[in-house]
């Protein structure tokens, strides 16, 4: 169902994020199983973008050099997950995404106009 929602949309997060929180989760436990999620998602993406010769080599290069930026963002999400109550991170867990669903609503129909 991932794959398919994945495909269609081109977002990892729907099904899985309100799955793994379906699953009763602890903080920790949900946030590592969503990123085993995205991580397995998009190392499969580029598989077969690579094996379609789809990949453009600067692309790849462009994205090895993102994963700096990305791996301080997580190291700083950590220390900061650690300080907030759990009820408190589901929250903004989810009002995050919502925020993040919304841009992405009001871009796509911003292109059709």
């Amino acid at each position: 169902m991932t794959g398919l929602t994945a495909g269609a949309t081109g977002t990892l997060v729907l099904p899985v994020v309100p799955y793994l929180n379906a699953l009763g989760l602890q903080r920790d436990a949900l946030v590592q199983a969503m990123g085993l999620s995205f991580a397995l998602s998009s190392f499969t993406i580029g598989a077969i973008l690579s094996a379609q010769n789809a990949a453009a080599i600067e692309g790849i290069l462009t994205s090895v050099l993102l994963v700096v930026p990305a791996l301080a963002g997580m190291a700083a999400g950590q220390r900061l997950r650690q300080r907030i109550p759990p009820a408190r991170f589901r929250v903004w867990l989810f009002l995050s995404l919502l925020i993040l669903g919304v841009n992405l609503v009001w871009r796509g129909m911003a292109a059709m106009f």
